[in-house]
């Protein structure tokens, strides 16, 4: 008799004396009727629209249990971005725009404020970024080259900055709506390192004409928003000594402050959290202000920014371009925007949503972001997305809930409506100086990515982020985006192409268990003239392909990694078994590929196997008849059953 699992030697009782006890039964998990399935009770209807509206409108599911322990850490978080905010939207339309300073401060309020009401991401900061800033002035510089002498190229590249951010917002928006929120993970980090990286030589190389004080010589030498990174390099070799002293002066203190404060900050953080809500930006930039206006550095050469005018909020308005030739680059270039601002949004989004243990959709995540930005357009704002550098110090001083992001609207939109008079003597370099120590920390990543790929020999990885760095710092930035997102898709498309096969040996000294041979070589061994294959993905137009020369590979190598040049290893065998258990699907289009494989091998007079296919695509091989070419008994559960069967042979 055969003993009971859970009883020992001693517990054997003979059954001819003690009936058996019966076993006790399983124990199911009772499933929940499913709302409108078929014998069912459909849920109520209201319960149903709640649920709903919470998932797709997350500000209904925290807003009713928010308290004030959670105010008090978003409170501190949103006047602690605001201050960094407001002189870096200032700073991010003035020099990287060359627009009104206005324009980034609306492109802070408004998708902050939707960005609470849609957005899941509680430590996120929405507001306008560098890389995406320079790539609506550099876009705005292109089209001026083209507009006619009667067309007003201020207020033109105004409606231009407006229509392409409506535009970021349309495309986030609809990619959330077709659910492409799996798109981040299409562009390589290399790729995107090169990217920022290059941004960031760009932006810092134009930002250092203002700082040395040579905007006016620049203009007079020809070196103005067309020129390229290399031109302007050349401009300052060529220039330095004709930079303005006290400029230059305040510029570098400006950064020399900030850069020093920005170590100081991070070095004691952790030891007192308070030290990270210090605002060195907004002190920085008010005693400045204060000293231009009581020292009259205006009027020694020191440039000002001058009137802001706001005294009211815009009214929404559809931004009409006056000339249809502007719309295709422009929509073209809003695309690419929408596509790198997602990409490093979500990567800013999940790296919280981990560390804080909440969910995260990213297509939802495109929907908040796109109607944030819909919203900016209308608004007369700039393309706002997330930022890493910004979301680390909402994250360390408190933030709890994405009402922090609305207090920073709020104070930010008080700030347009009351302190607008006051930002006429702000010097034009601190902004500068503000953009420069920014970009510095997106610099600061390069080295350790790169040090990263050395470590581990990704030289593919370097290759492609010297070729986007090389391609957006010589070239442009539109070609240098274009470059990022086009091999990134081209890279994906090319490893999808290859499908993901293993062979399989026997485990020496068991009776039926197979394993890839990569696994242990010393142990694991292939079977005299019969290949073992494992389909490790289902199989469909894409990854098919290339799979007959990869199987040819497999049998004359045993290896993909030996190159075909080399003399074959082994003769062709006579016999192949297809495990096909995680093959889960398989396409008209990969069927038609699987005829062609099987015919050739049976041409050779090779039999072929199939093991574990599934239900599902065994039904598939019926109808397509390729049931009837392979044999009707050549179909078996095991591995071991279809070795057994080639033995006896």
């Amino acid at each position: 008799m055969n003993k009971p699992e859970s009883c020992s030697d001693t517990d054997v009782i003979s059954a001819e004396t003690t009936p058996l006890i019966p076993t006790r039964s399983p124990k199911y998990i009772r499933r929940q009727p499913l709302p409108g399935r078929e014998g069912t009770r459909t849920a109520n209807r209201r319960q149903t629209f709640n649920t709903r509206l919470k998932y797709y409108i997350p500000i209904t599911q925290w807003l009713p249990s928010y308290n004030l322990r959670q105010f008090g850490g978003d409170l501190v978080a949103g006047c602690t971005l605001a201050c960094i905010l407001i002189p870096a939207g200032l700073s991010y339309a003035t020099a990287l725009c060359k627009l009104p300073a206005i324009h980034g401060l609306y492109a802070v309020t408004f998708p902050a404020i939707i960005y609470a009401i849609l957005g899941m991401s509680r430590q996120m900061s929405i507001g306008p970024e560098a890389s995406l800033s320079m790539l609506v002035g550099s876009a705005i510089a292109q089209q001026r080259k083209l507009m006619p002498e009667d067309e007003n190229p201020e207020q033109t590249a105004l409606l231009m900055a407006f229509f392409m951010t409506l535009w970021v917002g349309i495309f986030c928006f609809s990619m959330g709506l077709f659910r492409l929120g799996f798109l981040d993970s299409l562009m390589s980090r290399a790729l995107l390192r090169g990217f920022v990286t290059a941004v960031g030589i760009v932006v810092n190389v134009q930002q250092l004409i203002t700082l040395l004080g040579l905007v006016s010589l620049a203009e007079e030498n020809g070196v103005n928003e067309h020129s390229n990174t290399v031109e302007r390099l050349a401009f300052l070799f060529n220039n330095m000594q004709h930079a303005h002293m006290l400029t230059t002066t305040v510029s570098f203190t400006a950064v020399t402050i900030l850069l020093i404060s920005r170590g100081v900050k991070a070095r004691l953080s952790k030891r007192f959290p308070w030290v990270s809500m210090i605002p060195e930006v907004l002190v920085l930039v008010i005693v400045v202000t204060f000293m231009t206006y009581l020292l009259q550095w205006d009027k020694k050469g020191l440039a000002i920014l001058g009137t802001v005018d706001a005294a009211t909020l815009p009214t929404p308005s559809i931004p009409h371009i006056p000339h249809v030739k502007h719309v295709k680059d422009l929509v073209f270039t809003s695309a690419l925007m929408a596509i790198i601002g997602f990409v490093e949004s979500v990567i800013v989004a999940k790296t919280y949503a981990t560390k804080h243990n909440y969910p995260l959709s990213q297509n939802r995540e495109l929907i908040a972001l796109g109607t944030a930005n819909i919203v900016s357009g209308l608004f007369q704002g700039l393309p706002a997305f997330g930022s890493l550098a910004r979301s680390k110090i909402n994250d360390r001083v408190g933030a709890r809930t994405q009402m922090a992001g609305f207090i920073t609207a709020i104070i930010t939109m008080l700030a347009i409506l009351f302190l607008s008079p006051y930002f006429y003597y702000m010097p034009k370099p601190i902004l500068s100086a503000i953009i420069f120590v920014a970009v510095l920390s997106l610099l600061s990543e390069t080295p350790e990515d790169v040090r990263f790929m050395f470590k581990v020999g990704a030289w593919r990885d370097f290759a492609l982020l010297i070729l986007t760095f090389v391609a957006t710092v010589f070239g442009s930035l539109e070609f240098g985006t274009l470059l990022a997102v086009a091999m990134s898709l081209l890279l994906t498309v090319k490893e999808s192409s290859n499908p993901r096969i293993t062979i399989l040996g026997h485990v020496k000294g068991t009776s039926g268990d197979f394993e890839p041979i990569s696994n242990d070589p010393d142990s694991i061994h292939l079977l005299e003239d019969i290949l073992i294959v494992r389909l490790e993905e289902p199989l469909y137009f894409a990854n098919t392909s290339q799979l007959k020369d990869r199987l040819q590979r497999l049998e004359a190598f045993g290896d993909m990694t030996v190159h075909p040049s080399e003399t074959p290893y082994f003769e062709p065998p006579s016999n192949i078994v297809f495990d096909a258990g995680p093959m889960a699907s398989i396409d008209a289009s990969a069927m038609k590929i699987m005829f062609d494989i099987v015919e050739a091998y049976q041409a050779r007079h090779a039999q072929v196997f199939f093991v574990n296919l599934n239900a599902t695509a065994k039904g598939l091989f019926d109808r397509a008849g390729l049931t009837d070419i392979v044999g009707h008994t050549h179909f078996y559960r095991r591995i071991s059953e279809a070795v057994d069967t080639i033995e006896r042979q």
